[in-house]
């Protein structure tokens, strides 16, 4: 990823688009590269584009968001990470989006600074998580037999997927555990390929849903 992050948005709502796009355009280091009126435009677009991240909303009429999210993840061998952007936290289809491999999602009524944060941690390949808004969505659902407790974690990255699902970036991570952030990301990078999952994310939604973390937890 180069130091400026290239952004498409994916929304029905044109009003939408126009809102995020104004947004965004008086940050020095973000450029919208284009925009998609549905999921079913995403792709392309993506092929044509080449953006780093995609803001996608998680309800469209033709693909949605979650529809989208696994198209790319199954088209493409370095798919862009996604971020869906919603009106309601708990809504089904944000849980739904993050199993499919979207990398955090986003509130439609986020203010511009923290948007464009969000896109900056997610494009560096962190995470845009809300620990609390995740743990009531794995609560309503029953546990997987595939998880954390299927595979051989070390002590350590066990202890990083917990820290992981507390919302902790890789830099709060480092500060707790006594470590350097390339020992973290290398820690990280190992907890996801054991899990088989596409980010961050991704793994902590394994980790509640497996019973690896338990979402009732605070």
């Amino acid at each position: 990823m180069s130091e400026r992050v290239a952004v498409l948005l994916a929304d029905d709502d044109e009003l939408t688009r126009t809102g995020l796009r104004a947004l965004l355009s008086d940050e020095p280091d973000i450029d919208v590269v284009g925009e998609a009126a549905d999921g079913a435009e995403v792709l392309g677009l993506v092929r044509e584009l080449r953006p780093d991240v995609v803001l996608m909303d998680v309800r469209m009429p033709l693909l949605d968001g979650i529809a989208a999210t696994r198209l790319l993840r199954s088209a493409l061998a370095d798919p862009p990470k996604v971020v869906v952007i919603t009106t309601f936290g708990h809504d089904e289809y944000v849980y739904e989006a993050l199993r499919a491999g979207a990398a955090g999602f986003l509130l439609k009524r986020s203010k511009a600074a923290q948007i464009a944060h969000a896109l900056r941690l997610v494009a560096a390949g962190d995470t845009v998580l809300f620990p609390a808004a995740v743990r009531t969505m794995a609560a309503r659902r029953p546990p997987l037999p595939q998880g954390p407790g299927a595979v051989e974690l070390t002590e350590r990255e066990a202890d990083v997927l917990r820290l992981m699902a507390a919302g902790l970036s890789n830099a709060e991570i480092a500060e707790r555990a006594y470590v350097t952030i390339e020992t973290v990301k290398t820690h990280v990078g190992n907890v996801l390929a054991k899990l088989g999952a596409a980010n961050r994310t991704h793994a902590v939604v394994i980790a509640y849903e497996s019973g690896f973390v338990n979402p009732g937890e605070g």
